[in-house]
This record gives structure tokens, sequence and C-alpha cells, in this order.
């Protein structure tokens, strides 16, 4: 009887969705609409993953659009501010990206996602390695499920 835990590589999708640093907001948002998730690898070059943009990035641009902040709230706030202005992936993402291997353990990429309070973890041997694949919340609890 064999033991092995499972891995990113059993569950991840293989199919990535992903956007480029230049992606304008509107294209992002119709990206995730049309796919169903709810962040996207921004990869650059042969696809090295330079950071991911999720819907809470693109809340805050939505957050300040009618919004003026007073001089002291904009110095507290002033990363948020930063994404609320810009229009393109390389602004509005959060890098570096928190990423896996694909032979990390399923409970250690699940604690992951749990720390860094992420849904979904892009695959890739290193960061300077293209993306492999995506993991989510969803494949890791359809395999515990199914355990």
């Amino acid at each position: 009887m064999t033991t092995r835990s499972s891995t990113v590589a059993d569950v991840m999708t293989k199919k990535v969705i992903a956007v480029r640093p230049d992606t304008p907001f509107k294209e992002i948002v119709a990206a995730m609409e049309r796919w169903k998730v709810t962040a996207l690898p921004v990869l650059e070059g042969e696809g090295r993953v330079v950071g991911v943009v999720s819907e809470a990035d693109l809340l805050l641009k939505e957050e300040f659009r009618d919004h003026r902040l007073g001089m002291l709230e904009q110095l507290r706030r002033h990363d948020a501010t930063a994404k609320a202005g810009s229009g393109r992936a390389a602004e509005l993402m959060t890098a570096p990206a928190v990423t896996v291997g694909p032979g990390t353990s399923l409970p250690r990429a699940a604690r992951l996602m749990a720390t860094r309070r992420v849904k979904r973890l892009p695959v890739a041997e290193r960061l300077a390695r293209a993306v492999e694949g995506v993991v989510d919340v969803r494949c890791a609890l359809t395999l515990a499920a199914g355990a």
C-alpha cells in the first residue's frame, strides 16, 4: 500500500489563461469573465510569471474612481491609490507572484494559499521558468473530497 501524497502536478490545470504586462484593464476583466477565473498570471517573454492580477487588484481601481482622498489618507494608502490610477496589468498586478512547483504537496500548496490569502497559484519550477499550469482552491478541494 502506497501513501504517496498528492502533488500540485496531480491536480493543476495545464491550460493557463494569462495576460501580458501591457494588457489593459478592460481586457483583463473580459478574460476573467470569459474564463470564469478570479485571478490571472501576468507573463512576459517566453511565459515567465512576473505577477498576478486578481479581482481584488481590479477592485482597488474601481474603489477610487470617483473618490477624492485627503492628503493624509493618500499617504497612508499610497500603494492602493497608485494601483487605482493605473490601467495596465503591470501596474495593477501583485508582484512578485506567489508560485509553487509541480512537485509541491497539496497540503503545502493549500497552506500557502491560506497564509498568502490567494485562491490561485501559478505553477512553475522556478520564477525564472515558464508557467506550467495553475492550481486553485477548487482543484485542491476536489481531490481532498475524493480522497
